[in-house]
């Protein structure tokens, strides 16, 4: 498990906060009361919620009716997110809980989200309902509370180790144990009661042997007597199915007859029709024959209007080039008009500005007005040619178009008689199939005639096919009766079987049951000499092999805290011994810095070991270590170094507000209080 980001709003002193673990070694450092462990509750209340015990107003801000924690974290290669509120109310409670994993979001409530988180951390369920003591010694205990773990009395310490390690489990078989063999000795009463009746069932089990064998006897018979109905009604059977083979003949005579009669309507509807169709084409025909057509006339048409296009194009060219001529003379009027107004004004020549004589400006005056005179009288004259000139194009349209209609009537006639030869064949088409039509019509008739003389001869299956149906009810309803006798019996002599093969495996059961007497009886001397005392040595073998890797563990910690003539060691109950030069001194001798140091190495032993244990927890690359220099000197700081170092772990977060720490991790994250309000330092 790698924590990405956690948001806190209006939690403890948090108004609105977000922060992001990055992986390695992060240290989250600012004065005593900032607000660094209300991280690490919130993130114990993202995962867990509220604990047993643990009131709201614990976690939501004062003054504030409502609080959230929302935490992105990863296990394995699921990216979840998970976001829990508080409410104030009458109380303090849990409101709203989802869970996110890889993009699908589930809104659960408060405990089922719990054994959501629980399930993917791979813990034990038995946490579901009561504090998660396996988060708070693998992950994330508050230093003060591993200092009262050390400090309480042998039996507690060692029974929440119990718990913790599992291996309370050994309790629990005995106590299972115990359960299993009051019922072993209940089970011994019931089977001895089974065994009272075994002479009379074997009584009972000749006399039913003996009527089933008369019930045999008599079955035989009444099978028989069901086997001749059987053959009866199978005959009676194919006598109808042959009878209503005729009738179903005489049906299909009878559809014959209808299709036949269809035939010949359609035939003759089919007929009329070309009757008419050949009438029409008669007339048609008579009319173009009448009708003389000159080709000659479609030449000369189309020769015609030929020599009217091309008339008309030498007269459009004309036109277009009086329109050029026109655009000309226009555009040379326009430059004379202007040359002329720049004359009437100009003094002075604007190229070498020597003075323009009067006489010559007169001169050129008068030659620019008589040039725009002769170009008007043009343009008259070619505006009038124009004219002309669309005049008599618009008559070569007209002449055109009408020569044009003519043409198009002419080729209408022309596409009439070329299709007189097509209405010719088609007409003898219509004469030869009306032919085929009438030797089909009077085909047909003769075939009506033959069918109804079939149908007439088939009429009396029907009445056969009746009496038939009749005989076969009877047979029916005949062997019904004795297939009902005979099924009668055979479920009697089933029912009678079965009581048998009761009876048989009741024998058999009782007589099984002094076997299984036997059995119980020697399975509960084997719990109660072999099996009990061989879990109480696993179990005790267990805790030793725990406390020796424990107390190593222990050791090599502490020493690496403080000096080297201090040896630590755990004894039967898991409290740690501390000796100097041969002499046991007691923790509360202890300074502050060594309390510290026995604690957190109580701390991490215990987590390499549940670790080890517990392979497959997925808690095991996070670790969180509230203020685990508290009271340290100058020289145990400078240890802690080498102690993160050992840790191997990809995920540490460290709360202190000692300074030097910050050279000991990768990443420092800063926070400040102003206003009775948390805040990250950015």
């Amino acid at each position: 498990m790698i924590i990405k980001k956690v948001i806190l709003e209006n939690i403890r002193s948090y108004e609105n906060e977000e922060i992001v673990f990055p992986e390695g070694s992060t240290l989250l450092s600012g004065d005593i009361g900032c607000g660094k462990t209300s991280i690490l509750l919130a993130i114990e209340f993202a995962l867990f919620g509220l604990q047993p015990g643990q009131r709201g107003s614990f976690l939501l801000r004062n003054g504030k009716n409502e609080g959230r924690v929302i935490m992105d974290f990863v296990v394995e290669e699921n990216e979840i997110t998970v976001e829990r509120t508080l409410k104030r109310g009458k109380s303090i409670s849990q409101e709203y809980a989802s869970i996110t994993i890889n993009g699908e979001k589930k809104e659960l409530s408060v405990t089922e989200l719990k054994s959501k988180i629980l399930e993917l951390l791979d813990y034990s369920k038995e946490f579901a309902k009561k504090q998660n003591l396996l988060y708070k010694f693998t992950v994330y205990t508050p230093q003060e509370e591993m200092k009262q773990i050390i400090l309480q009395d042998a039996e507690t310490r060692i029974n929440t180790l119990r718990h913790v390690f599992g291996v309370d489990k050994y309790k629990k078989v005995l106590e299972n144990i115990s359960v299993v063999s009051l019922k072993l000795r209940e089970e011994k009463k019931v089977k001895e009661a089974m065994i009272s009746n075994l002479e009379e069932d074997k009584l009972n089990l000749i006399s039913r042997e003996k009527e089933i064998e008369q019930m045999k006897f008599n079955l035989v018979g009444l099978t028989k007597e069901l086997s001749f109905r059987i053959d009866k009604r199978k005959r009676i059977e194919k006598e109808k199915e042959e009878t209503f083979s005729k009738v179903e003949e005489k049906s299909n005579f009878s559809r014959e007859i209808e299709k036949t009669r269809i035939m010949i309507l359609s035939k003759r509807d089919s007929f009329n029709n070309n009757q008419k169709l050949i009438v029409n084409l008669k007339k048609e025909i008579a009319e173009f024959e009448k009708f003389q057509f000159d080709n000659s006339k479609i030449m000369e048409l189309e020769k015609e209007i030929s020599l009217l296009k091309k008339s008309e194009e030498k007269l459009d060219l004309e036109r277009v080039e009086i329109i050029g001529e026109l655009a000309n003379l226009n555009l040379k009027n326009e430059e004379l008009d202007s040359l002329h107004r720049k004359m009437s004004n100009l003094d002075v020549c604007p190229t070498c500005l020597q003075t323009v004589d009067s006489v010559y400006r007169s001169n050129v005056l008068n030659k620019t007005h008589n040039d725009i005179s002769k170009n008007k009288n043009k343009i008259e004259e070619l505006n009038l040619k124009k004219q002309e000139i669309f005049s008599k194009i618009r008559e070569i349209d007209y002449q055109t178009h009408l020569k044009e209609k003519d043409l198009t009537e002419l080729k209408i006639q022309k596409m009439r008689l070329e299709s007189l030869k097509d209405k010719k064949i088609r007409l003898e088409e219509l004469n030869n199939l009306n032919i085929d039509f009438e030797k089909d019509i009077s085909f047909l008739e003769n075939h009506l005639q033959e069918l109804n003389n079939v149908v007439l001869s088939f009429s009396k299956y029907e009445k056969i096919y009746e009496l038939k149906i009749n005989e076969l009810s009877e047979a029916l309803r005949e062997e019904r009766l004795f297939d009902i006798k005979v099924a009668e019996l055979k479920k009697e002599i089933e029912l009678s079987i079965r009581q048998i093969e009761f009876i048989k495996e009741r024998i058999q059961k009782t007589q099984e049951t002094k076997s299984q007497l036997d059995y119980i009886t020697e399975l509960e001397n084997w719990i109660s000499k072999k099996f009990v005392p061989l879990v109480s040595f696993i179990e005790k073998n267990v805790m030793i092999t725990l406390r020796n890797e424990f107390s190593n563990l222990l050791k090599e910690w502490f020493s690496m805290l403080v000096s080297d003539n201090f040896n630590v060691r755990l004894d039967e109950n898991f409290t740690p011994i501390i000796e100097q030069q041969d002499y046991e001194l007691d923790y509360s001798y202890l300074s502050g810095g060594e309390r510290t140091a026995i604690a957190l190495a109580y701390r991490l032993a215990l987590n390499q070991v549940i670790n080890s244990l517990m392979s497959k927890i997925k808690t095991k690359d996070l670790v969180i270590l509230d203020e685990p220099t508290d009271g340290f000197s100058d020289t145990q700081l400078d240890k802690m170094r080498e102690v993160l170092d050992q840790l191997k772990i990809k995920q540490l977060i460290i709360v202190s507000h000692e300074q030097k720490i910050e050279g000991f991790v990768e990443n420092v994250i800063k926070f400040k209080k102003e206003n009775q309000v948390s805040k990250r330092v950015v």
